[in-house]
C-alpha cells in the first residue's frame, strides 16, 4: 500500500469542492478529486499540479454502491490511505409540492443521503481500524428548514444531516472526526454566476460566500484538536438574513 495520506473529495469541480481539494493539498494531502465524469476534472487536477501539489481524478456515481466502493479500494491501494473525506456533492431542486416529481424528489435524496451514507460509511470501514480520520459533509440552509418550494431538496438534506449526525454519535469515541457544515448562503463559483449573476452582483462586497474561505473552514475543523471537536458549524456572509 502507498504511504501518501490522501483526502477524497466526492462532488468536486470549478466550486466549492475543488476549492476544498486544493486547500489540502497544499497541506500535503495527495487530493482524490470525484464525480460522475472524471473528464470533467482535467483543469482542477492540472491546477494543483501547477501549484506544487498532488492530485488524482475519479469517476464516481456517489448513488451507485460499487462505484463508491471501487474508489475507495483504488486510493487506499494506489494512493493511500484515506484520511479526510468530504461529502460534496448534491443536485438542486425548486418547485412546488404539486409539480415535484417522484424522479425529483428520490434523485435529491439519492444525490444527498444516500450517496453522503455510502461515502460515509466506506470511510468508516477504512478508518476505524485505524483509530483516526475526518468526514465531513456538505449541508445547506435546508438541512435545518423546509422553505416553500424546496420539498424534495429539504428532504434530502435533512436525511444527510441526521445520518451525519448518527455516524458523529458513533464514530467519534472511536476517533473518527465527523462534521456537518450548513451552507448558509450563495456561494460566488462560476454555476451560481451563470444562473444568478445579478444577484450576486447586488449582494455587493463580501456578500456572497466565497469557496476558497469555506475550504479554510474545513481545514480548520480537519485540524480541531480531539478535545474540542465541532459536529455542526454554519457559515453566512455578514448580510445574510438568518
Amino acid at each position: 500500500m502507498a504511504e501518501d495520506k490522501a483526502i477524497l473529495v466526492v462532488g468536486a469541480g470549478s466550486g466549492t469542492g475543488g476549492e476544498i481539494a486544493k486547500r489540502f493539498a497544499r497541506e500535503g494531502y495527495v487530493a482524490c478529486v470525484a464525480r460522475r465524469s472524471a473528464d470533467k476534472l482535467a483543469d482542477l487536477v492540472a491546477e494543483i499540479e501547477g501549484e506544487g501539489g498532488r492530485a488524482r481524478a475519479f469517476s464516481v456515481d456517489a448513488s451507485e454502491e460499487g462505484s463508491v466502493v471501487a474508489a475507495f479500494d483504488t486510493i487506499e491501494v494506489e494512493v493511500g490511505p484515506v484520511a479526510v473525506a468530504v461529502y460534496n456533492a448534491g443536485g438542486f431542486a425548486r418547485a412546488s409540492i404539486t409539480e415535484t416529481t417522484v424522479a425529483t424528489y428520490r434523485g435529491m435524496w439519492e444525490q444527498s443521503a444516500l450517496g453522503a451514507f455510502l461515502v460515509g460509511r466506506e470511510a468508516a470501514r477504512r478508518m476505524v481500524p485505524r483509530g483516526e480520520g475526518t468526514i465531513l459533509f456538505t449541508g445547506a440552509s435546508a438541512s435545518l428548514r423546509g422553505n416553500a418550494n424546496f420539498a424534495a431538496f429539504a428532504a434530502g438534506k435533512h436525511a444527510q444531516r441526521v445520518t451525519a449526525q448518527s455516524m458523529a454519535r458513533e464514530l467519534g469515541p472511536k476517533g473518527i472526526h465527523v462534521a456537518h457544515v450548513i451552507i448558509d448562503g450563495l456561494i460566488d463559483v462560476p454555476r451560481s454566476r451563470d444562473m444568478m449573476a445579478d444577484a450576486l452582483d447586488a449582494l455587493g462586497e463580501d456578500g456572497a460566500l466565497k469557496p476558497e474561505l469555506i475550504a479554510d473552514m474545513y481545514w480548520m475543523v480537519h485540524q480541531q484538536p480531539r478535545a474540542a471537536w465541532t459536529f455542526e458549524m454554519d457559515l453566512r456572509p455578514f448580510k445574510e438574513d438568518w
